[in-house]
């Protein structure tokens, strides 16, 4: 994927950093409860302005791409911030809102990446709750991403270890 895609940045498998927050019910939502699932986290907070907006239209178009084949019910589109949730397929599509640790959560996040200057980023998340890689700005070609979730969703599930188990006690 990295030689097809620039905006590609392949991460090193360890752990997602924690992300707990509230969906818009009102419900809990927490990144190891989702574990069964390909998460795809973005962050949009209000300041981020155009950048983030174009992102997440890429984002819709990447949903409607999954949502036409049966991953539609092995991956979760998660939205961090103030993207807006008007014409999401809420099927699985969750805008979370955390609250004050926004920024500390997103700064988590981009910790993963080793390029700077790259925002926003969209972190995808394996079936394990490993951070599997990142796709950096709103340029990318949606079928790159449809393509790598894919694949995902057919790679089984990795195996547990002790070392995760003792970093998720610290989660």
């Amino acid at each position: 994927m990295a030689e097809r895609e620039p905006a590609f940045e392949h991460s090193d498998g360890r752990l997602a950093p924690p992300l707990n927050g509230t969906a818009a019910d009102g419900s809990t939502v927490r990144l190891d409860g989702l574990q069964d699932r390909i998460l795809v986290v973005s962050f949009a907070p209000a300041a981020c302005g155009s950048p983030c907006i174009a992102q997440q239209a890429l984002l819709r178009a990447v949903q409607e791409g999954v949502n036409i084949t049966p991953m539609r019910d092995r991956v979760t589109f998660l939205t961090v911030g103030a993207a807006s949730v008007a014409d999401l397929d809420r099927s699985n599509w969750l805008p979370v809102t955390v609250g004050d640790g926004a920024a500390k959560a997103a700064a988590s996040f981009a910790a993963l990446s080793a390029r700077e200057g790259y925002a926003p980023m969209i972190h995808v998340i394996d079936h394990g709750g490993r951070h599997a890689a990142i796709f950096h700005g709103a340029e990318f070609a949606r079928t790159n991403l449809i393509v790598y979730i894919n694949a995902l969703t057919n790679t089984p599930p990795p195996e547990s270890g002790w070392l995760d188990s003792i970093l998720r006690a610290f989660q």
